[in-house]
């Protein structure tokens, strides 16, 4: 699936945040934080057979549990997920975190997403502070949507207003600990974070010298100012990940990585590691032929 562009309701605060921990957690079966009776999950303003602009605000239902932050284990509540074009995943492991599987783990009940044209499948999913679904699940129905070009729509104002930035101190640099510039990667691939001169927290604890990481994927960094936008490009880590099994489509791809403080705006001077190239192949390697003409 090709990386789509989206914005996000910038006057909440959006970690797109993978299940906590490294990348074995997906593999393993999670103990599942039982639903409150009666819980259920649905969207307030969209309904089956709906026609969208590309820039859709989509708002969030729940009845019967609250909404808690990830990382927050608060009985009868959990946070967001939205499902794009995929089914419902495993309900014993945490919810990948990849093109298809928006999280909003900052306990946002909103959210404006850019869609591409076309037929596309939405589906709401609760899940707990380890993005874990709970016991039973707490899914919507599934809709089905059509999305349009819309060129008289107005564009997200409140995304462009700055923010005030925290210092970062002398030397702090962030880095790629795994892959490397000019890796040959599989489509699930690991990447590991490094960090100098700073520690890691997650999204919402404002430390001094502290932050969490973003990558990004196949887009420059936009304005410092402005908070880091949640889409297929711009991927959160706000549980204070410093790893974490990422899904990328098959082809070349640029990724670079940001530290942003506790709302995701970018520190002053900002601490980014330099952009890296990697090639995703279904094995992982470089094809035969392909390698033959390098050498």
């Amino acid at each position: 699936m090709r990386a789509w562009t989206r914005r996000t309701c910038t006057q909440l605060a959006i970690p797109l945040v993978l299940a906590a921990g490294a990348s074995h957690a997906q593999d393993n079966k999670t103990t599942r934080t039982p639903s409150a009776p009666g819980a259920a999950v649905y969207f307030i303003d969209i309904k089956d057979g709906a026609v969208l602009p590309r820039k859709a605000m989509i708002r969030f239902g729940l009845r019967n549990m609250g909404v808690a932050p990830a990382g927050s284990d608060r009985i009868n509540s959990g946070h967001h997920h939205l499902l794009i074009d995929v089914a419902a995943p495993a309900p014993d492991r945490p919810i990948p975190n990849d093109f298809n599987h928006l999280h909003f783990g900052a306990g946002q009940t909103e959210a404006e997403v850019d869609l591409p044209p076309g037929e596309h499948t939405l589906q709401l999913l609760l899940a707990d502070k380890d993005h874990v679904p709970h016991n039973p699940p707490i899914a919507s129905e599934v809709v089905k949507v059509r999305v349009v070009e819309s060129p008289t729509q107005s564009p997200t104002v409140a995304n462009t207003s700055p923010q005030t930035r925290r210092s970062s101190p002398p030397g702090a640099r962030v880095y790629f600990v795994q892959p490397r510039n000019g890796s040959v990667i599989a489509r699930k691939t690991t990447i590991r974070f490094g960090l100098v001169g700073m520690g890691v927290a997650p999204a919402g604890f404002d430390k001094a010298n502290t932050g969490h990481h973003h990558l990004l994927i196949d887009t420059p960094m936009r304005s410092p100012d402005e908070r880091i936008p949640n889409d297929f490009n711009h991927l959160h880590f706000g549980l204070g990940q410093t790893e974490a099994q990422v899904t990328l489509p098959l082809g070349t791809h640029t990724l670079q990585l940001v530290l942003a403080d506790a709302d995701h705006v970018p520190h002053n001077p900002v601490v980014m590691s330099d952009p890296i190239k990697v090639l995703v192949t279904r094995t992982g390697r470089r094809s035969r032929a392909k390698h033959a003409r390098a050498r």
